[in-house]
């Protein structure tokens, strides 16, 4: 009897073998995160240091004026040394990600870097945590170079660098380490890449803080008392930050697509981009320059309001800045947009401005970037447990508002956002053929139809 509960000597070697193979896959994947991790926390620091000695630059009036210069020059840094550097950062990563298993031209690190910095400090409306997660993808391609890692492992830790650089520029480190997972793909996060993601994350926002960084991070916000009408306000906003997401979008394709209509020399269309951006800046003021920090904190602390009009021109100021030579990032000008849209709503309704400019800012995250999950995490990490669970239903509206499209148009889309509609899965989501079916489109026709004849007999 004994003999049958004997176990299997080669089950049990399985086993034994799945075991060692799994722990020693866990201390490599723990070595190469918490050394990428901390180069990246460095670089992180080195970047936000450089960023503010440049600032002090726009203390000086008319200081804008040097943006026809700046994207003259920043184009010609780009075009001349790195042209992977291109663009808001994030972009490039993604598609090197996908394309070229990581690889990055180890040019592309100094090059954003003086880039970024030169349309920042000049005035350009950009954000700073593109350029930090693209250095930081960069230097964990030239740290593969260096240990030899195969394709499947640079790739890895290239995605490291990306939550590292994202974690470390604004202090969320969980959030941080779910973005770079979850911006890769539309509908699905890599489980493969979690654990050295988080480490990478944690470790960057740790070496950033001990080294003098500091973050924002408030909590105590005042949440109203949950009933049937702040619920359906909140549902409500969320919708109304899926559309903002939307709009940003297609604003931003309407005007790139407008420029490349336009026959002229490179620099001397960035030339004149950077004179009309300069007297919009003259006309309508500073607010919209730069990275915004100032009203983003002045808005959610109460010591600011918001105007009705500040998402729309914020979103102008942004698209004219990277359509036309400058470099930087759009998730800090995706914050501006979502903060002050956040606020004007909650004014118009009688809420608390304060708490739905919270809402906002990672609800137009989560739509514009397609990253629910990371922007939900955020709204935790940035403002509290309280107004969590809130953030989170707002997030996930504004995601499937949104659409299938995207400000990183290299995502892969793995998921199409409803089953009433036919899309093309793993390709890019610029890429990807998404339709209505026949039978959803029917049924809308005949509600627009209804709505319609509603309308007109109102009349």
């Amino acid at each position: 009897m004994l003999e049958q509960f004997t176990p299997d000597s080669e089950t049990v070697k399985e086993r034994l073998e799945e075991q060692t193979t799994l722990f020693f896959s866990i201390v490599k994947w723990v070595a190469l995160a918490t050394a990428i991790g901390a180069i990246v926390g460095l670089s992180t620091t080195f970047f936000l240091e450089l960023l503010d000695m440049g600032v002090v630059w726009s203390h000086q009036p008319y200081y804008y004026l040097a943006l026809p210069v700046c994207f003259v020059l920043c184009t010609w840094l780009v075009k001349t040394f790195a042209p992977q550097s291109q663009g808001h950062g994030t972009e490039k990563v993604i598609e090197a990600v996908h394309k070229r298993s990581g690889r990055i031209d180890w040019k592309v690190i100094p090059v954003k870097l003086l880039a970024t910095v030169l349309t920042i400090s000049s005035g350009g409306s950009v954000g700073k945590e593109g350029p930090s997660g693209q250095i930081g993808a960069g230097l964990a391609s030239f740290f593969s170079d260096l240990m030899k890692l195969s394709d499947r492992d640079r790739k890895k830790v290239v995605i490291c660098g990306i939550s590292a650089g994202f974690a470390g520029i604004f202090g969320t480190p969980i959030s941080g380490a779910i973005f770079g997972l979850e911006v890769l793909y539309v509908g699905a996060v890599m489980y493969d890449v979690m654990l050295p993601s988080f480490i990478s994350g944690i470790v960057a926002y740790q070496t950033c803080s001990s080294l003098g960084i500091d973050y924002f991070h408030s909590g105590g916000f005042f949440v109203p008392e949950f009933n049937r009408n702040f619920y359906l306000l909140l549902l409500l906003g969320g919708v109304f930050f899926g559309l903002c997401s939307f709009l940003f979008i297609e604003l931003n394709r309407f005007i790139e697509k407008r420029r490349e209509l336009i026959k002229w020399n490179t620099y001397a269309l960035n030339f004149a981009g950077g004179l009309v951006l300069a007297a919009l800046a003259y006309f309508l003021g500073t607010r919209y320059l730069g990275l915004g920090l100032g009203t983003i904190d002045g808005i959610l602390i109460g010591t600011d309001s918001a105007r009705s009009y500040d998402f729309l021109l914020k979103m102008l100021f942004t698209i004219m800045t990277l359509s036309f030579g400058g470099s930087g990032g759009v998730v800090t000008p995706t914050f501006f947009i979502g903060v002050t849209a956040g606020a004007v709503f909650g004014t118009y309704f009688g809420l608390p401005p304060q708490t739905f400019a919270a809402i906002g800012m990672v609800s137009l995250l989560s739509g514009a970037a397609n990253t629910p999950i990371a922007a939900s995490i955020m709204g935790m990490e940035l403002f509290g447990a309280e107004i969590a669970p809130y953030a989170a239903i707002s997030c996930v509206i504004a995601y499937l508002m949104t659409g299938h499209r995207s400000l990183f148009p290299s995502q892969i889309l793995r998921q199409k956002k409803d089953p009433s509609f036919h899309a093309d899965l793993d390709v890019e989501i610029q890429e990807s053929d998404v339709q209505l079916k026949k039978k959803e489109r029917m049924l809308v026709y005949r509600w627009w139809k209804v709505w319609r004849y509603r309308d007109k007999s109102t009349k």
